[in-house]
C-alpha cells in the first residue's frame, strides 16, 4: 500500500512535470553559450552581413548607390586581381609546405629528452609571440644589403652575383615574405603537433619496437596516424591564415615589386583603403571567402573518406 501511494504521488513519464523538465534541460545548454553565441553574432555574423551586401554597392566620397552584381562582373575582367589570385596560391602552398615539415621536425625532436630542451623550446616558440608588423619589419631590414646581413650571405655563398636587396627584384621578392611568414609560422605547428605527440601512449612504440619495427615504421604506423586529426585540422587552419595575411607582406614591400608579392588579401586592403573602392574589396573578399569555403569542405571530405577506408 505504501510503495502504491508513493508510486501515485509521482509524476508520470510525459506528464506536465516532466515536459517542463526536458524543456528546461534542453533549454539549459543554450542559456549558458548565450553570452559566446551574441558575441559571435556581433562580431562575425553582423559584420559578414554588411561585408556582403557592400559587395553589390558602388562607393564614392560622399554617397554609394546600388549597382547589382557589377562589381561581380569587374572581377572576371581585372588582370591584376588574376594575378593576385596565383601569387596568393604560390604564396600559401609555399608558406604552408615550410612551416608544417619544420615545424614537424621540431615536434619530433622536443618529443625526446637531451640537455638544454627548455632553452631549445623557448628559442622554438619565441616568434609567435613577435607581432606580425614588427616580424615584417624586422625581416625588410634583414634583407637590405645596407643595414641587414642577409644579402651579403647569400653573395658569399654564391647563391647570388651581388649582395643585393631581394626584395626589389620581381623574381625573388615573393620569397622574402614567404621566408618571414616560416620563421613567423613554424611554432603554430610545432606546438600543436608536440602536444599532440604527447598524447600518444608510449606502450604503442614499445609494442612495435617489440615486434621489430624500425624508426620509420614506428613513425608510418603509430604515430602519423594518430598526428592525422591534428595534422588535418592545423593544415587547414593554417591555410586560412595564410591566405588572409596582410600584415607581413605589407609591411615588407606592399605588394610590389611590379605587383610581385600583391596577393588577394594585400590586394583588398588597397582597394579598401588606399583606392578607398569599399565595394570592390568587398567583392573580392566575398571571392576569397568562398574559395576558402570550398577548400575546406573538400579538405573536410579527402579527411573523411581516408579514414572510412583506413
Amino acid at each position: 500500500m505504501v510503495m502504491q501511494s508513493t508510486a501515485a504521488g509521482l509524476p508520470q513519464k510525459g506528464g506536465r512535470a516532466g515536459e517542463k523538465r526536458s524543456f528546461a534541460d534542453a533549454f539549459e545548454p543554450w542559456a549558458y553559450m548565450s553570452p559566446a553565441l551574441v558575441f559571435l553574432l556581433l562580431v562575425l555574423v553582423v559584420p559578414l552581413i554588411f561585408g556582403i551586401s557592400y559587395s553589390f554597392r558602388k562607393f564614392s566620397a560622399f554617397k554609394s548607390e546600388f549597382v547589382g552584381l557589377a562589381q561581380y562582373q569587374a572581377m572576371l575582367h581585372d588582370k591584376v586581381l588574376g594575378e593576385a589570385l596565383i601569387n596568393t596560391l604560390w604564396w600559401t602552398v609555399a608558406s604552408l609546405f615550410f612551416q608544417f615539415f619544420l615545424g614537424l621536425g621540431l615536434a619530433l625532436l622536443l618529443d625526446r629528452n637531451f640537455a638544454g630542451k627548455k632553452l631549445v623550446q623557448a628559442i622554438v616558440f619565441l616568434p609567435w609571440a613577435v607581432p606580425s608588423f614588427l616580424s615584417g619589419l624586422t625581416w625588410a631590414w634583414l634583407f637590405n644589403p645596407i643595414v641587414g646581413p642577409l644579402p651579403h650571405w647569400l653573395y658569399a655563398l654564391g647563391l647570388k652575383s651581388e649582395p643585393t636587396n631581394i626584395l626589389s627584384d620581381p623574381a625573388t621578392a615573393m620569397w622574402g615574405p614567404i621566408i618571414a611568414n616560416v620563421w613567423f609560422g613554424i611554432p603554430f605547428f610545432a606546438i600543436t603537433l608536440l602536444a599532440a605527440l604527447k598524447s600518444i601512449p608510449s606502450e604503442l612504440h614499445e609494442a612495435a619496437a617489440i615486434d621489430g619495427a624500425n624508426p620509420w615504421q614506428r613513425f608510418t604506423k603509430v604515430t602519423l596516424p594518430f598526428l592525422a586529426p591534428t595534422i588535418a585540422i592545423t593544415v587547414m587552419l593554417r591555410t586560412i591564415w595564410i591566405a588572409t595575411f596582410a600584415d607581413l607582406i605589407y609591411v615588407m614591400t606592399e605588394g610590389g615589386p611590379a605587383g610581385s608579392t600583391n596577393t588577394v588579401a594585400t590586394y583588398i586592403y588597397v582597394s579598401a583603403f588606399k583606392t578607398l573602392d569599399k565595394g570592390y574589396a568587398s567583392a573580392v573578399a566575398v571571392l576569397l571567402l568562398a574559395l576558402l569555403i570550398l577548400y575546406a569542405v573538400v579538405l573536410i571530405r579527402i579527411r573523411k573518406a581516408l579514414v572510412r577506408y583506413s
